[in-house]
């Protein structure tokens, strides 16, 4: 079994708070943030204290336990419809992160079964806990399964003593419940001794890449080397890519990928000089409801994230464009790694 550094993890979840990284300030300082109830979760979701797509989905979990908490605490019955405004809150903190639907539809569903059966409020509270948390337990053992599943393909595909990675964005520990999705297939190689190098795109304009993956891949001593996003392509044509690993927030019905934005980019690139592209992401992420790509939300997130850098404006005075995802196309895909099986 793999074991992480203790403090690669995005949460930690008590029985009245639910303490969350700040990843905004990582890796200058490592703060805590305090949530007591579904409204402050959800402000830490939407402003990024925590971010990735799973981790979002545990954390949205926690937010809702919190919210039913503080219901009963104040002399209230979990109503169908006060649990459906405790979900709308936290639904609405980001809109393409499929992962954080999927956990609130299955918080709210166990609700729903418990409001049926007539338990009383304490325990009503405890299996609300207990959802949550098996959330939890259960993103850690899926990051594992696809890690393995991810690695043993990789293997099998590209017969190298070593390999050298590109990654984007940060799809680790601190993005999941557990060793990360991308991260975690490479610290799966790594430790087979298959990693030579992991080049890791900074990720502008949050920076993900520079600030997150780099002090991940520090910290678990795994050969690391960031490069700035518009260096890629160089890079594959220098043959110095073996493949591309990526993460995702939502994955469509015929295979598209919504992932953070300068994904499709890579996925283009690494088309054009016949470098496999993987995918990994638990079956989560997976959204059969929606036909395409097309059709995936695509968040825009407020335009200072490119005009500042930590509070610090360093552009001229025009307007900013920032689209947080885009989606790259099923074609574009040599495979993705899911935690039961390999699409292809």
């Amino acid at each position: 079994m793999i074991k992480l550094d203790p403090k690669i993890v995005p949460l930690k979840m008590k029985r009245d708070k639910l303490l969350v990284l700040n990843q905004i300030i990582l890796p200058a300082r490592t703060e805590w943030i305090e949530c007591t109830d579904e409204i402050q979760t959800a402000h830490s979701i939407k402003i990024m204290h925590v971010r990735g797509a799973p981790a979002i989905g545990v954390a949205a979990a926690y937010g809702f336990y919190l919210g039913v908490r503080k219901l009963i605490n104040n002399g209230k019955k979990p109503t169908m419809a006060a649990l459906q405004k405790i979900k709308n809150i936290l639904d609405a903190s980001r809109p393409t992160a499929v992962n954080l639907f999927w956990a609130t539809e299955k918080m709210i569903q166990r609700a729903a079964q418990m409001i049926e059966s007539g338990i009383d409020a304490s325990h009503f509270l405890l299996q609300m806990y207990n959802e949550a948390a098996e959330i939890h337990e259960d993103d850690a053992q899926r990051c594992m399964n696809m890690s393995v599943i991810g690695a043993d393909y990789i293997e099998k595909l590209l017969k190298k003593k070593t390999y050298k990675i590109l990654t984007h964005c940060n799809a680790g520990a601190l993005a999941t419940g557990g060793i990360g999705t991308a991260l975690g297939l490479i610290r799966v190689l790594h430790d087979r001794g298959k990693v030579e190098m992991v080049y890791a795109d900074e990720t502008r304009p949050y920076l993900q890449g520079a600030r997150l993956t780099a002090y991940e891949l520090e910290r678990e001593k795994i050969p690391a080397t960031l490069i700035v996003d518009s260096m890629a392509a160089v890079m594959m044509q220098k043959k110095m890519i073996d493949f591309i690993i990526v993460g995702s927030d939502r994955i469509s019905n015929n295979g598209d990928v919504a992932n953070k934005i300068g994904t499709y980019g890579l996925s283009v690139l690494a088309k054009a000089h016949k470098i496999p592209f993987f995918v990994i992401a638990p079956r989560s992420t997976f959204d059969k409801n929606i036909k395409s790509g097309d059709s995936i939300p695509i968040e825009e997130r407020s335009e200072s994230e490119v005009l500042e850098c930590q509070g610090h404006r360093h552009a001229a005075k025009v307007k900013a464009l920032n689209y947080s995802f885009d989606v790259t196309p099923a074609e574009n895909v040599t495979a993705i790694f899911f935690e039961d099986k390999v699409g292809v």
